[in-house]
């Protein structure tokens, strides 16, 4: 039963390098965000124009990306795509997988804000003639960023807990230094439950200050 005691020494001695872990996995979650974002967008866009041929592939590839477990595609990049040339260092890896998956999951959100929007404001700014790129930029988009934004929001969160996977491609986030610290000392009762924490401390604090900006919203 010992095994199972809480060793406050021993805890305060691996903080440090969880903290670090919980960097890179901050890390990862902003990186992987600068792609996921843009691209779900795109994706989005593409799918809707109904363009012959390329809709229907983004349509295929934005449901086989979210049909398919994020475990596989990141395995599937880090030790399928290297025998083909292409080689990312793990880290890059990580993050190049974590924001194709996520832009799969924000397209399906700019979708939903998309249609949410009255289909009368695309017809009359249309019919005013008005340039499409204007009615993107100065009608649709500034509706669609208080609908798609707290969704995004979430997804940013889900991105920062899915980095956790990313210790089973080597690299050293907060959960990979957990499992460390407990392979060197078969302790892993403090290194683990402080990793929960520092997740739990981040998640938390991203959700309340998501739900600020929705309720200033709404005022």
């Amino acid at each position: 039963m010992s095994g199972f005691s809480w060793d406050w020494a021993f805890a305060w001695s691996v903080l440090p390098a969880l903290l670090e872990g919980l960097s890179v996995t901050v890390q990862a979650t902003a990186a992987g965000s600068l792609i996921a974002l843009p691209f779900g967008l795109l994706w989005c866009i593409l799918r809707l124009a109904d363009i012959p041929v390329l809709s229907f592939v983004v349509r295929f590839m934005v449901e086989f990306l979210r049909g398919t477990p994020f475990l596989v595609q990141l395995y599937f990049i880090f030790y399928v795509l290297p025998k083909y040339g292409i080689i990312f260092s793990p880290l890059a890896t990580g993050i190049f997988a974590l924001g194709v998956y996520s832009s799969a999951r924000a397209a399906e959100f700019y979708r939903a804000a998309l249609e949410a929007i009255p289909a009368g404001q695309w017809e009359a700014s249309l019919t005013l003639g008005l340039p499409i790129g204007k009615v993107w930029t100065r009608i649709i988009l500034p509706q669609m960023w208080p609908i798609v934004a707290p969704m995004l929001g979430n997804l940013v969160i889900a991105m920062f807990k899915d980095t956790a996977v990313l210790s089973t491609i080597t690299v050293l986030e907060v959960v990979a230094r957990a499992k460390d610290a407990g392979f060197q000392t078969f302790r892993y009762l403090e290194p683990l439950t402080i990793a929960g924490i520092l997740f739990w401390i981040v998640s938390y604090s991203a959700a309340r200050f998501l739900r600020r900006l929705e309720d200033r919203h709404a005022r």
